[in-house]
């Protein structure tokens, strides 16, 4: 199948796809035992006709079935809607989507320049010391929650002061000249960047290790080494070119994940990110919020799978795209 009519029949597939998702997320959202404007009706010096207010602007006052209907038709006009907070739930996806994109892009980074060569060595020199060195980084990464992580680099910064606790910028950071702005900034992400490559170096570097040794053990890899090709040869130009391609799709996932962000890591650093606005919304029961934050992280997930597949096609072009 041609490249362009399979992005084309891919997009298609997904509309129905995100129609269910969106379906389901509604709905378990109005099951959740949850009440939106519980902080109106907690304090006393509020009015029943402002929470009456209050529910009328926010459609609260509707039924279920109205109200998903509303939001599906204003989401197709484009409007995500207003937040129980009163702001325009675009304008806070912005503000927040451009500092996890900032944050995933330097993690993802990080961690396959990291993870492929050490899951590469790990595999050629299998079960000496320094494999088996790595193996327990991985297992110790896989194992650590990572808002514990967090925490223990946290305390390490409060006690040495090298390094700017929680947040994104500085309170003089616009005092600073463009060089200082940006020391500023690579000084806060220091501590999530570093949380979230550890624990996302465990699962790359171990698959890479497992896939290039199943590789190595191929036919054509001692077919290879018989014909007298060198080592390097046969590891780094047939066997890796195989040994990839379950990175690949593993890469269409950590793409995926770019703008769902890292919850709790980035609550408990105090950083601006989407996973930090997303999980606050649903403590809130923040409808218009929650779902175009569900809606935003579907749909990477979906381009994420979709950039995998097309990317397995150019690397191996034995693959063929259905």
């Amino acid at each position: 199948m041609p490249l362009p009519i399979f992005i084309v029949k891919r997009i298609l597939q997904a509309v129905p796809l995100l129609f269910i998702i969106s379906l389901i997320s509604f709905t378990m959202l109005k099951l959740a035992p949850i009440d939106p404007l519980a902080y109106l009706k907690a304090n006393p010096a509020i009015s029943q006709a402002t929470i009456a207010q209050e529910e009328e602007r926010l459609g609260l006052n509707k039924p279920p079935i109205v109200q998903y209907l509303i939001w599906s038709n204003n989401l197709l006009h484009g409007d995500l809607g207003i937040s129980t907070t009163g702001g325009s739930v675009f304008k806070l996806l912005i503000q927040r989507a451009g500092n996890t994109l900032l944050l995933g892009v330097i993690t993802v980074l990080f961690t396959w320049l990291i993870a492929i060569p050490t899951g590469i060595y790990a595999a050629i020199n299998r079960s000496k010391w320094l494999d088996k060195l790595f193996s327990i980084a991985a297992a110790i990464g896989m194992s650590m929650p990572t808002f514990l992580l967090a925490l223990i680099l946290l305390m390490f910064a409060v006690h040495t002061r090298l390094l700017p606790i929680g947040g994104l910028t500085s309170p003089d950071f616009f005092n600073r000249n463009l060089v200082g702005q940006i020391i500023d900034v690579s000084a806060h992400l220091v501590i999530p960047v570093t949380v979230l490559t550890f624990v996302g170096l465990a699962e790359i570097q171990r698959q890479m290790r497992g896939s290039l040794l199943e590789v190595l053990r191929a036919e054509y890899v001692r077919t290879a080494r018989a014909k007298g090709l060198s080592e390097n040869t046969v590891i780094y130009k047939h066997a890796l070119r195989n040994a990839i391609n379950p990175l690949i799709t593993l890469l269409g996932f950590e793409f995926a994940s770019l703008l769902s962000g890292a919850a709790l890591t980035e609550t408990v650093l105090a950083y601006p990110g989407l996973g930090r606005l997303t999980l606050e919304g649903v403590l809130t029961k923040d409808m218009n919020l929650v779902m175009a934050s569900l809606m935003l992280g579907s749909a990477m997930l979906i381009a994420g799978n979709l950039f995998a597949d097309v990317l397995l096609k150019f690397v191996d072009p034995r693959i063929s795209l259905e």
